[in-house]
């Protein structure tokens, strides 16, 4: 039996969820309202981030090395976050985040497979039924996602993941990732400058978004860095799977978003053969 988890650690993982699954909720109801557009929201969310994580970076360690560069990291974070930003035009936030969460840990696990890890029967069946709720969730109907904002944020969930896994290679994660969010800022505002006839800039669009970067990105990638010594990757990766489900809820508690059968039946299929997955994987 899996022993529980101490109540710090419990804390620091619980309000990490709620920060990334507050992160769908906050661009949702920025582009719901039309009071910013997505290229100047990804770009107001990287410059918060990249300044909350400046001064606790330095505020921790303020003589320390500096982290040697990953530009490929630094490219993927802008590719998640700009295609998470344009998809979140047309996506309710549970289904943005299934989809995100579903093509995170399906690239995770292809990584794995490329690695020349071999899986149980039982993963693989995990992974047969998570595939067949996402393609369910997708396949077309009134209540399927748009197919473009569906591939837009499929897209983000790839970034997000091979970003996680040069993350891996960091020895101060906390480090590279204020570095990260720096190094990509300049991709977001060379973005915006070529979106500025759509531009749509409103008081409440850019606290949303400063609240995305400082708070629910900067802050809640610390909580997150603070919890992850403690969990086992296997712990880490089945906590993840209240993200979805917490921003769902989210969606219909404070924006209103309607909750369809396809989303609950798809859910139930995505987050529990990943779930089947990952324990199998980790007992083998």
């Amino acid at each position: 039996m899996m022993m529980k988890l101490p109540w710090r650690l419990l804390g620091l993982s619980g309000a990490a969820l709620l920060a990334f699954a507050a992160n769908s909720l906050l661009c949702r109801l920025a582009l719901q309202r039309a009071s910013i557009d997505p290229a100047s929201f990804t770009s107001l969310r990287l410059a918060a981030g990249a300044l909350v994580l400046a001064l606790i970076v330095h505020r921790r360690r303020p003589a320390a090395a500096a982290v040697p560069p990953d530009r490929l990291a630094a490219l993927m974070l802008w590719t998640y976050m700009a295609c998470f930003s344009f998809a979140y035009v047309s996506l309710s936030a549970g289904s943005g985040a299934l989809i995100l969460f579903a093509a995170v840990q399906l690239t995770m696990f292809g990584a794995g497979l490329r690695a020349g890890e071999r899986f149980a029967p039982l993963a693989w069946a995990g992974l047969v039924l998570a595939l067949a709720g996402l393609l369910y969730l997708l396949a077309p109907g009134l209540a399927a996602p748009p197919p473009g904002a569906a591939a837009l944020m499929a897209l983000a969930g790839l970034a997000w993941g091979v970003y996680s896994l040069r993350g891996r290679r960091a020895g101060d994660a906390l480090g590279a990732s204020a570095g990260n969010f720096l190094r990509a800022l300049p991709l977001a505002l060379l973005l915006s400058l070529l979106m500025i006839p759509a531009l749509q800039l409103r008081g409440e669009g850019i606290v949303l978004a400063l609240l995305s970067g400082g708070l629910t990105s900067g802050l809640g990638y610390v909580l997150w860095y603070a919890a992850l010594p403690g969990l086992s990757a296997l712990r880490a990766a089945t906590l993840q799977l209240a993200v979805p489900p917490l921003a769902a809820l989210g969606g219909v508690l404070l924006l209103g978003e309607a909750l369809s059968l396809r989303l609950l039946l798809a859910s139930a299929a995505i987050l529990g053969g990943i779930a089947l997955a990952l324990t199998s994987r980790a007992r083998r």
